[in-house]
């Protein structure tokens, strides 16, 4: 009788603990399931990067020019984003739909960072169920939904567009800065602050304005989304360039060094000055413009507010050049490479997070910060620090470089904020191409007049070509989509950056034998300067190298 009592007890307290452990086991269940989501997404960006390295070893192979590495990874991103999108899934997201109570007070063009839902104590839903508790769930904000019926997999292909800021470019832009070789950059140095300084402003400026008229002629539905504003910070986040295919052909066939220093040293300065520049024509529409009108007083302070960022942003990243600098060269840390090494890389990344957490633009910090660290904290360096930190960043580099081309393949189909408008796309190709011309060749005629030597025609045709658009505006884009037109830039952003990087990248080698620039004339010194250290390709450098030079440079 005694055991059967206590046999009864027992098994009451067993069910009533199962049941009361219902919930968490429910919600292990779903956390289980998206963390399997989480590592599905990872993986198939992980296969991607996979993919392109081995096809870019058969292109190599094979000889194949006409088509680079980031080139394949859009192609690449498109045809998986076409999979995730239109192959399905059954892993629908559950939703609640929530209203506001009566008399709530919130802003509609700024939603509220995290919503509270509460669930009050009730009765359990299925009897013999435990009793509800009084629970309290947040939910934080992620903008404006577009596709109610999204799937698990289309929202986890999906970036927090911050991780393309505070994780993604600052290996890229600081890899530009610490490889950059001084001898040919300071040489060509008035040419390339005139076209990445004047030169992006200005052809900011033609397409914010060419932009405003166009839209002014589109569907009173879209141009009724744009202010002028819109359109400068449209020509803002379009005018930096990224000629990661050009200059790769260019190190291939020894292209001469100052064409060369001229296009690769404005791509690194114009991504800084268009992330200003973006950021000044924010800071003019919030703090200036009260009623939607142009103000002089406003205009002069966001152009204060450009030179101060920009000015400021270089003091750090220069001081904590010189910083790293001073602790390599007073202390014994290069007894320990590995310790070095790891200083190096922290110190360096603290430039971009000390310039960000100030307001001022990490981007510019860390650019600066590599050029400070390669002239003065590189030759303190142990020569495995050295190695290390070289072939560290270029890894990184290469890495995130693919990663955001394969993203931007991919986000053309997942990406739920997308506006596709054709006269608002055709406008962007039209205006992007006039803005670059402008760019280049009023300027290049004004730096001839005091330049010895001059820029020759053929360069400047050459630097007209080499406007590809990159990861810089696509992360400038994709960054705020809240409203309909920044959606339009969105799109429009990276149709142009996949056209730019698949079509004028492959056309590259043929450009410049129309172009007739004169190729085999790079010298070692400057070839270390680029991204990647791609073999020379046989089929082509051997037309303007002698065989006995190319074989040594192929098999040293």
């Amino acid at each position: 009788m005694n055991r059967n009592v206590v046999f009864t007890f027992f098994l009451f307290c067993f069910v009533t603990i199962c049941r009361g452990s219902g919930t968490d086991i429910a919600l292990d269940a779903k956390a289980t399931l998206l963390h399997r989501i989480d590592s599905l997404n990872l993986l198939i960006y992980t296969c991607l990067l996979t993919l392109t390295v081995l096809t870019i070893w058969v292109f190599k192979h094979r000889r194949v020019s006409w088509l680079h590495e980031t080139g394949l990874a859009v192609i690449y991103g498109l045809i998986v984003g076409a999979i995730i999108r239109y192959a399905g899934s059954t892993n629908h997201i559950t939703h609640i739909n929530v209203n506001p109570e009566p008399g709530t007070t919130y802003n509609l063009s700024v939603p509220p960072d995290m919503l509270r839902f509460h669930f009050p104590a009730s009765l359990p839903i299925t009897p013999g169920d435990s009793p509800i508790a009084n629970k309290t769930y947040a939910y934080s904000f992620r903008g404006e939904i577009v596709n109610v019926e999204q799937n698990e997999i289309d929202l986890k292909a999906t970036f927090d567009p911050e991780i393309f800021f505070n994780i993604i470019l600052p290996p890229i832009i600081f890899h530009a800065g610490y490889c950059l070789k001084r001898k040919y950059f300071f040489r060509n140095l008035g040419a390339i602050l005139t076209f990445a300084m004047v030169g992006t402003a200005l052809s900011a400026l033609v397409i914010g304005a060419l932009m405003y008229g166009c839209v002014q002629l589109m569907p009173a539905s879209l141009a009724s989304s744009f202010t002028f504003l819109d359109t400068l910070y449209f020509g803002a986040l379009i005018s930096p360039t990224d000629p990661l295919t050009v200059l790769a052909i260019f190190s291939q066939l020894k292209v001469d060094v100052n064409l060369y220093a001229m296009i690769f040293g404005e791509s690194v300065l114009n991504d800084a000055v268009a992330l200003v520049l973006s950021g000044a024509i924010q800071n003019y529409e919030t703090r200036y413009s009260h009623d939607g009108g142009f103000e002089i007083s406003g205009f002069l302070g966001a152009i204060g507010d450009f030179i101060g960022i920009f000015s400021l942003s270089l003091l750090v990243g220069a001081l904590m050049g010189c910083l790293t600098a001073l602790m390599t060269k007073f202390t014994h840390v290069r007894d320990w490479p590995l310790l070095e090494s790891a200083l190096f890389v922290l110190m360096s990344y603290a430039a971009f997070l000390i310039a960000e957490v100030c307001e001022l633009t990490g981007v510019v910090a860390v650019l600066f910060c590599g050029i400070c660290q390669a002239h003065y904290t590189y030759n303190n360096l142990s020569s495995d620090s050295r190695n290390r930190t070289k072939q560290l960043f270029e890894l990184l580099n290469f890495l995130a470089e693919n990663f955001i081309f394969t993203y931007i393949g991919v986000s053309m189909f997942t990406f739920p904020k997308h506006h596709f408008d054709p006269w608002f796309i055709i406008a962007g190709f039209i205006t992007s191409m006039l803005g670059r011309a402008v760019n280049i060749y009023p300027l290049s005629f004004l730096l001839n007049l005091g330049r010895k030597p001059p820029i020759p025609v053929n360069f400047q045709h050459m630097l007209f070509f080499s406007g590809l658009r990159g990861a810089m505006s696509f992360a400038l884009a994709i960054r705020n989509t809240v409203s309909e037109a920044r959606q339009a830039m969105l799109t429009t952003t990276s149709m142009i950056v996949i056209a730019t990087v698949v079509l004028q990248g492959g056309a590259a080698t043929h450009a410049l034998d129309y172009l007739r620039i004169p190729t085999g004339q790079g010298s070692n010194e400057e070839s270390e300067a680029l991204p990647y250290r791609d073999p020379p390709d046989i089929g082509l450098g051997l037309r303007n190298l002698h065989a006995q030079g190319a074989f040594y440079q192929i098999h040293s």
